[in-house]
């Protein structure tokens, strides 16, 4: 399969294993590909260096963000090469990216133009496009079974890393912002370089007991991931660490990074354990092909039925049935969706990226903390919203239900099951307007609650409005409906960090010796989070619309989860007697 290829394995222990082998190192891949969130930790270096305004430095923020506008090339290039060119064009990329970034704040060569530095922005911000792509395609693929936990936690990982090169940045080298972006540029090319060689396409579980096996591992890799995410948040709250101290965070956290390791090791001397293993991975190899033929038939028939029901239809096809991208930019529902969406994550960016100079404004001069736990408590958004959102379509809400859901869903009342997924953007809408009020406020401690708040509910509209456009849209052309979608993460950026926050915080900033401008006190950003708590309302009333428009959708969807688990039994039975 390329340069890349390893020797072929003749057991099905060594099979697996290497596919679980390369399962953590795509963990590895996206526990480094979150460094496009980590501006703020060296934004203010660049900013003194290159005697910019806050405009100026806005924009620069935002030209990383366009570079994720490029990811269709990525989304092309995955189904014509092999995942190990991708991920190498992501790694040099990063690093050509970065490093041109380092240069300049090492002053290891005089600063470059501002056009440059944009250039170089964008393509750091492209990079990680191209490790996305490649390690959730092929893991999907590998896992296409249990496609929901594999996809929770590598999203999940990746709201991981801002913390984890932030804190380790942090111990080892005191925020020292030449050495942090020295971090961005090396350490992702040498993990993509692992993955290269690691992750590829396997066949996925053939069984009933294989998909068993796989969910009880992922449960895993989910603990893992928690236990992470508490591990970082821990450090965040130890007042003035030793150097010793921090440097036994640095080994003990690499320690939990590697420790997924664990399952591919147990999976192969387990299955190397058994009577016959060999004779058993033989059979399985010789009746692969067999067994993804018959999926492959049975996913083929069930298109075509899907494309049949679409061809009956007169005219656009309904909500929740395939549509084509011309289809879908026709819909209301699609642009209700991507209205909504910039209004959450367009908000959330410009905090992020904004978060070294609102740390400075309100008296802060280290501002990593903040970076921290907007990533940790953002980590917690998306594993949590992923399966309490699934949770609320397949069961009943009466009760419980409805008591978890509160008075603005009470139109939901006595609903059983199908609850929107959009009803989970509302509350995270709601509670993300709490967060901008409370930084508006600017009383004490009010950062740390407003980064928690932020973090939350900017987690739980990545993960939320993913899947949601899959459901209403179909899954089709969903590499080309899900990157229009991310669209609104450059032109987010752009609206709310390179022009609101921009303008307004120039608007109070004072002008410094030899260029550029400064801002102290709560004025700085108070009209920002005004402006930004208005989005994110108009974000809950549109989302609240197209909880509604949905309803029919989602009950289809519970109906049918329904159907398929009470006939999974007979069908069971019904393959083992062919």
């Amino acid at each position: 399969m390329g340069f890349f290829e390893l020797s072929s394995y003749s057991s099905k222990s060594s099979v697996t294993a290497l596919k679980w082998l390369g399962f953590v190192a795509a963990i590895w891949v996206q526990a480094i590909s979150g460094n496009n969130y980590t501006f703020s930790n060296y934004s203010d270096a660049l900013k003194s260096l290159m005697n910019l305004t806050q405009l100026e430095l806005n924009n620069l923020s935002v030209a990383k963000d366009v570079g994720k506008a490029f990811g269709l090339l990525a989304g092309f290039a995955s189904d014509k090469l092999p995942t190990w060119v991708i991920l190498l064009i992501g790694s040099v990329e990063g690093l050509v990216g970065y490093g041109a970034q380092w240069l300049v704040v090492s002053e290891t060569i005089k600063p470059l133009s501002y056009w440059q530095m944009c250039i170089f922005l964008c393509m750091g911000g492209n990079s990680t496009t191209w490790m996305n792509t490649a390690v959730l395609v092929t893991c999907i693929r590998n896992f296409r079974r249990n496609r929901g936990p594999v996809s929770g936690i590598l999203k999940g990982y990746v709201g991981l890393s801002t913390a984890i090169f932030t804190d380790v940045c942090a111990a080892l080298f005191s925020d020292d912002a030449s050495s942090f972006l020295v971090m961005l540029a090396v350490v992702p090319f040498a993990v993509c370089l692992v993955a290269a060689v690691f992750l590829r396409e396997s066949p996925p579980a053939s069984t009933s007991s294989e998909e068993k096996e796989e969910t009880q591992f992922f449960w895993v890799f989910n603990a893992v991931a928690v236990f992470v995410a508490v591990y970082l948040l821990a450090y965040d709250f130890i007042p003035s660490p030793s150097a010793v101290f921090s440097e036994a965070f640095s080994a003990i956290l690499m320690v939990l990074l590697a420790s997924p390791l664990g399952v591919p090791v147990y999976i192969y001397f387990k299955n190397r354990s058994r009577p016959g293993s060999d004779v058993e991975g033989q059979v399985g190899e010789n009746t692969e092909p067999l067994l993804v033929t018959a999926a492959a038939a049975a996913e083929g028939e069930d298109t075509a039925e899907e494309v049949a029901v679409v061809e009956v239809k007169r005219g656009q096809p309904l909500i929740g049935e395939e549509h084509t991208i011309v289809e879908v930019l026709k819909t209301i529902d699609f642009w209700v969706l991507f209205v909504s969406f910039l209004c959450g994550v367009g908000t959330g960016l410009a905090v992020q990226n904004n978060m070294g100079q609102i740390g400075l404004a309100l008296g802060y001069s280290d501002v990593s903390i903040f970076v921290s736990l907007i990533s940790i408590w953002g980590f917690f958004g998306r594993i949590v919203s992923g399966t309490v959102s699934e949770y609320f379509i397949k069961n009943i809400i009466n009760g419980v239900g409805q008591h978890l859901l509160g008075c603005p869903f009470q139109f939901y009342r006595n609903r059983k099951a199908g609850t929107p997924r959009p009803l989970w953007n509302a509350a995270a809408q709601i509670l993300m307007v709490f967060g901008f009020v409370i930084l508006a406020l600017a009383l004490p401690g009010s950062l740390y609650i407003g980064s928690i708040l932020v973090g939350i509910c900017y987690g739980i509209r990545i993960a939320i409005s993913v899947p949601t456009a899959s459901e209403l849209f179909g899954l089709k052309y969903y590499g080309l409906i899900y990157n229009i979608l991310i669209l609104n993460l450059p032109l987010g950026s752009f609206l709310f960090s390179g022009l609101l926050a921009g303008i307004l915080y120039d608007m109070e900033a004072t002008p410094t010796a030899g260029g550029g401008n400064t801002c102290v006190g709560a004025h700085c950003y108070r009209t920002t989070f005004v402006v930004m708590a208005v989005a994110c309302i108009i974000g809950f009333g549109l989302d609240i619309l197209l909880s509604i428009r949905t309803k029919a959708v989602y009950t289809k969807i519970y109906t049918s989860k329904k159907s398929k688990k009470s006939s999974a039994p007979s069908n069971g039975r019904r393959q083992i007697l062919n």
